[in-house]
């Protein structure tokens, strides 16, 4: 695995690369890492160059944290002009399978492939609030992850936190959905607290043509939950599949 790094007006993307074949990006959420697909890359390299993303602020990158969504959007696609990837496969959680819509939006000529997981986008909620239920998702999720949680969210701090918070709810990504046309598919955890599973089904039904699979027994953070049955039905997805959820 190699580590690179990207720059573009004071943000800094952290990437990690492995593998080779057609790219696959993953973007991770709020106070995410690299570190949350730990048990989804081992399955995509071998046939996939799979590329990890830190954003600016989070995990082990450096340089000033986006101020919004729609600047960490505008970090991701400076860097895949400077790449050049085309016929990419984009996965983003909660958070960043918000900021991966604008992506999908603003680079329909790189992007093929879109995963969205658990994304945020649609939700309407207060911050404070939402930071209530944190402790209980964690909890109802495969709690051998919540020492990783806390560790990143440490690391990310807690301004950057509040402020990411505080503007991905803010945002939405009503006025973009119209201008996403890549092959889309929307996975979410049964048990999602933090973005309600209905929030997945608005999605569907807003891109058309998109793939909807509900993980059982899977919280917010599904890929972590049921990897196993998570990389089953991406890989199904990027093999071209239609099917529903594996047994």
């Amino acid at each position: 695995m190699s580590t690179e790094s990207f720059t573009h007006d004071g943000a800094h993307l952290g990437v990690r690369r492995t593998g080779t074949g057609p790219p696959v990006v993953l973007v991770h959420g709020l106070s995410g890492s690299t570190r949350w697909w730990r048990f989804n890359v081992p399955a995509l390299k071998q046939a996939h160059a799979v590329y990890s993303l830190d954003l600016s602020g989070y995990g082990r990158s450096w340089g000033r944290p986006s101020r919004s969504v729609r600047d960490a959007a505008d970090l991701i696609c400076a860097w895949l002009d400077a790449q050049d990837l085309r016929d990419v496969t984009l996965v983003g959680h909660s958070m960043g399978g918000q900021i991966s819509l604008h992506v999908a939006a603003q680079r329909p000529d790189r992007v093929r492939n879109l995963v969205l997981v658990c994304a945020s986008g649609l939700l309407r909620a207060n911050a404070a609030r939402t930071a209530l239920h944190l402790p209980r998702a964690a909890w109802m999720g495969e709690r051998r992850f919540i020492g990783r949680i806390v560790f990143d969210g440490l690391r990310a701090g807690p301004l950057n936190l509040w402020r990411n918070a505080t503007d991905l709810l803010r945002d939405s990504v009503q006025d973009v959905l119209p201008f996403v046309y890549a092959r889309t598919l929307i996975i979410w955890g049964e048990r999602d607290i933090l973005v309600p599973l209905a929030l997945g089904q608005l999605l569907h039904e807003a891109l058309p043509g998109s793939r909807f699979e509900v993980i059982p027994r899977a919280g917010h953070v599904a890929m972590v939950d049921r990897p196993a049955v998570f990389n089953a039905l991406l890989l199904d997805f990027l093999n071209g599949g239609e099917d529903g959820l594996p047994s």
